[in-house]
């Protein structure tokens, strides 16, 4: 088997990475829409906030049949590097997913990091492999969709406008794109909250949050040809911002959103911030993306409050995804 770093300016190599991918998703996760050359390779060239992954290709005979992938962060968890390993269903159980794992490790130590996480969906064959290489389940992960045409309008219009009477003394701000650089080292201390969100038995530390790295989260999905909407909460008496939610919208494929960050800081809890936040996105998102379909989104199985929010507002069970960490 030969095994080969690539990036997001090697036409072929992505190709082939995006085909292993949709085969392992066709199987593993069907309700996972197909990833594209184009998608793979903004993932590959700007990452989640200008940090980016690096990805492995597996070759036997010249045919792809697996993928490798690992991230590490500068901005924080120094110790930790994340992994990700697919095969081709056609080519499993042939000792292909092991060999592009020990690759990786050996490139994560040549890295200076001591730890790594690994994620996979729910199965046997998940904790299988995570239990073969020592890797021990840490935390758990459901992602869910909220489909906008079978939303029930009233009741979201209704809890609204409920949350918005117990948030009386803050006033929602909507805004696309980018922020203005006066505002981003404020939006760094909001999005810093995301920190109390749980994360089980992982051995990870607090995110750390900057004035760059929002800056640089912002260009990196625009850049990566996203439509970017965030609506937040300002203490009207302050002038504090207590909260945000972020969605994005994929320019390749208009109909499709992702619910990225929703947090409220420690101190303006009990006003009910989440709910009208995630409820005065939907209203604004029907206003402004009439073609918008669908809204997916994560959160970590433990995290009871988010997820009776998202339930409240009609987001279903899609599937599990199962985190697993060793130290090396």
């Amino acid at each position: 088997m030969e095994i080969l770093r690539f990036g997001p300016d090697d036409a072929d190599r992505l190709k082939q990475y995006v085909d292993v991918v949709n085969a392992a998703r066709d199987v593993d996760s069907p309700w996972q829409h197909p990833d594209t050359v184009k998608g793979a390779g903004g993932r590959f060239r700007y990452g989640w906030d200008g940090e980016v992954e690096t990805p492995f290709l597996a070759l036997v005979d010249g045919r792809p049949v697996a993928v490798s992938r690992f991230a590490t962060s500068d901005y924080d968890n120094l110790h930790l590097a994340w992994v990700g390993v697919q095969v081709d269903p056609a080519y499993r159980r042939r000792g292909y997913g092991t060999a592009l794992l020990e690759a990786l490790v050996e490139e994560i130590r040549t890295a200076g990091r001591t730890s790594i996480g690994i994620d996979g969906w729910d199965s046997e064959s998940t904790r299988g492999f995570a239990a073969r290489h020592g890797l021990e389940p840490k935390s758990s992960a459901i992602q869910r969709r909220q489909w906008l045409a079978d939303l029930d309008w009233a009741e979201i219009e209704r809890l609204h406008k409920e949350a918005a009477a117990a948030a009386s003394a803050y006033e929602l701000v909507r805004r696309t794109g980018r922020t203005p650089d006066d505002e981003l080292d404020a939006l760094a201390v909001m999005a810093g909250s995301i920190n109390d969100a749980p994360t089980d038995d992982l051995d990870i530390e607090d995110e750390v949050f900057s004035a760059e790295r929002m800056r640089a989260y912002e260009d990196a999905q625009l850049k990566r040809g996203r439509s970017l909407f965030r609506t937040m909460a300002r203490h009207r008496a302050s002038g504090e911002l207590a909260g945000h939610s972020v969605v994005v919208v994929d320019g390749e494929r208009p109909e499709l959103g992702e619910q990225h960050d929703t947090s409220v800081v420690a101190a303006h809890r009990g006003h009910r911030l989440g709910l009208l936040l995630k409820t005065d996105m939907n209203l604004w998102l029907r206003e402004v993306q009439p073609q918008l379909v669908e809204i997916s989104t994560w959160n970590a199985e433990s995290n009871d409050f988010m997820i009776g929010v998202n339930e409240a507002i009609g987001y279903r069970v899609m599937g599990r995804e199962l985190e697993f960490q060793k130290s090396l």
